[in-house]
């Protein structure tokens, strides 16, 4: 496994924070693996859109 060192807001990670206190993850680190894995799910089902529509998520926006 790679280490990624980056940068979050702190409101966001305040609520992967609470996810985690609230046991729906068991650390920080596992509750942002979900959210690339399901971000790279969601890319290979919807395929040309999906890429289209990508600049316009407001989570993928820094």
């Amino acid at each position: 496994m790679e280490r990624v060192t980056l940068r979050i807001p702190k409101q966001q990670i305040e609520e992967v924070e609470q996810m985690v206190e609230t046991g729906e993850f068991p650390n920080r680190s596992e509750a942002i693996r979900s959210a690339v894995r399901e971000m790279l799910n969601e890319q290979e089902t919807t395929g040309e859109q999906g890429r289209r529509e990508r600049n316009k998520r407001s989570w993928a926006k820094v």
